[in-house]
């Protein structure tokens, strides 16, 4: 079981606070919304909570099986989908799993043939990710950090770039791969977390 305590978490850029003395208490099996205005610093929150920009002021600590993690090893434990990572575009939709599960373990039962025919994408599976659309990239994006086999999840506005069908698909692929998972989401949309059990409003620590 993954455990993620916040204390007093702040964070600013030069003289603006993005947001300051946030607590949190997470653990596996929690599904939890961040939600704030365009621009409150969502994204933000998230960077710090994955470890890759520090905090101004306060703690983040992860424990598993009640170790603490060191703050160098969390990447092992979670996978980022969010509209600013960018995908190797030379790589075909094949290759790419490919690549990334050198890195990360598929959840059991998913071959890679198993992934791009839930992604609907089995007549792209060998032409290059540049030819994609935007929508299909992030299904993609969805689907490689969903199909990972860690205990935390963070989605940055996961339907993003999804036609009405395609937010149908990421509803359902959640519903069925949250179970004893972290799962953090920002979002203005609730379409985007419906399935959350807890709320933080960034507006309401500035």
């Amino acid at each position: 079981m993954l455990k993620i305590q916040v204390e007093e978490a702040s964070k600013r850029f030069q003289y603006e606070w993005i947001f300051k003395n946030l607590n949190l208490n997470l653990k596996s099996g929690d599904a939890i919304a961040i939600t704030g205005g365009n621009g409150s610093g969502k994204s933000t929150l998230l960077k710090c909570l994955s470890g890759s920009i520090p905090l101004s002021s306060g703690n983040i600590t992860y424990q598993t099986q009640n170790q603490p993690v060191a703050d160098s090893d969390w990447f092992y434990h979670l996978t980022v989908s969010a509209p600013y990572m960018e995908l190797p575009e030379e790589f075909t939709l094949k290759e790419l799993l490919e690549f990334h599960f050198k890195f990360k373990t598929p959840l059991p039962g998913l071959s890679i043939d198993k992934i791009i025919e839930t992604l609907y994408l089995e007549s792209h599976a060998n032409k290059p990710i540049a030819q994609f659309s935007s929508g299909m990239k992030q299904r993609v994006k969805l689907g490689v950090a969903l199909f990972s086999d860690v205990p935390l999840v963070f989605l940055d506005e996961p339907t993003s770039n999804l036609d009405v069908k395609g937010v149908n698909w990421y509803q359902e692929l959640v519903e069925q791969y949250k179970k004893d998972r972290i799962i953090i989401v920002c979002s203005n949309d609730s379409r985007e977390y419906e399935y959350c059990t807890q709320k933080l409003n960034l507006e309401d620590y500035k």
